[in-house]
């Protein structure tokens, strides 16, 4: 899939200097940098809609006690 993007002429350039120094393309460092922070945004983003839908009360949650009730952890 091609996407483009537009970088601040400071990042395109450290981006420029950094493929031009080791012989590697813009898109490689372009793909390392998605898929090593996509995990990290995924991460963050989920968590934050996640706590969006308890406030809404729109998700269940449970206390520690009530978790381990319900999977026979209880002592």
């Amino acid at each position: 899939m091609a996407t483009s993007i537009r970088l601040d002429p400071a990042t395109e350039k450290r981006l420029d200097r950094l493929s031009e120094k080791t012989g590697r393309t813009k898109a490689f460092y372009l793909r390392q940098i998605i898929e090593q922070g996509i995990e990290d945004l995924e991460d963050y983003y989920l968590a934050a809609n996640t706590l969006e839908q308890v406030r809404q009360g729109k998700e269940n949650t449970y206390s520690l006690e009530e978790v381990e009730r319900n999977l026979g952890l209880a002592d």
